[in-house]
């Protein structure tokens, strides 16, 4: 689990927590895809994530920018993310 680290999502529109290992040599923009898509399933379908969803810190508010890697940023493990 080296390229992969542990964080909590966050997702508002459902009032729901997870636990999630992700890849850390993704793109934001990819991840959320790929967050969209897991949730989507782990919801049944409840949740609806689009091109407009966005991935923000929950400590600092801090929006990610779509282009940058994962391990550029400040998101570690243990981290808590918010999807919108």
């Amino acid at each position: 689990m080296k390229n992969k680290i542990l964080i909590e999502i966050i997702v508002p529109e459902i009032d729901v927590k997870y636990n999630m290992y992700i890849p850390v040599n993704k793109k934001i923009g990819n991840l959320i895809v790929l967050l969209n898509r897991a949730i989507k399933e782990l919801s049944d379908g409840i949740f609806e994530g689009n091109e407009k969803t966005s991935l923000y810190n929950k400590k600092t508010g801090e929006k990610y920018s779509i282009n940058t890697l994962v391990r550029e940023t400040n998101i570690r493990n243990g981290s808590s993310l918010i999807l919108i």
